[in-house]
């Protein structure tokens, strides 16, 4: 069984595909673990706020098939394939790490946003702060702690999860 950190971010409808995506996560892995929610400013482009927050599940499934899920959840969503690089997102779901796995196939493993944006570390470091970046083997704590919080904007948010969650580890 693998322990998967999972990035999810939003800002069309935020809070409707946030809280979609949280429940179709749960139908597919089960129990969750969640940060807090995040707010934060559009990075490279100019768009409506962000909601972002990180989940942790564990999974039997492999990489491609942990990211095949994804994309279908997104799918489920209204998430366009195609759309540019840097645009709005009805539901963004990345996977950030897969237990201590180092991998570019079929996606990059740890997710390289994790030492660059804010709106992904931050959350991280909040969920599993004593657990080792496995390139830098820092913790994620000392990752947040060192990080340049002047270079993006972000503040948690309160945000009511929907009630089908519970009871979720928080």
């Amino acid at each position: 069984m693998a322990r998967i950190y999972i990035s999810l971010g939003t800002n069309i409808s935020p809070e409707q595909h946030l809280k979609a995506g949280l429940v179709d996560l749960q139908q597919h892995f089960g129990q969750l673990q969640l940060s807090r929610v995040f707010e934060s400013e559009s990075v490279g482009f100019k768009g409506t706020n962000f909601l972002n927050m990180v989940v942790a599940a564990d999974t039997d499934l492999s990489i491609a098939q942990v990211v095949a899920t994804f994309k279908q959840i997104e799918q489920d969503n209204g998430r366009i394939r195609g759309e540019k690089k840097f645009s709005p997102r009805s539901l963004d779901i990345d996977l950030l790490l897969y237990d201590d796995v180092i991998c570019d196939i079929p996606v990059q493993v740890p997710r390289g946003e994790i030492l660059y944006n804010a709106f992904v570390l931050w959350p991280l470091a909040e969920l599993a702060p004593n657990l080792c970046h496995p390139l830098t083997l820092q913790t994620y704590q000392m990752l947040w702690q060192t990080y340049d919080k002047q270079c993006q904007q972000l503040w948690p948010i309160t945000f009511e999860f929907p009630a089908e969650l519970l009871p979720v580890k928080y």
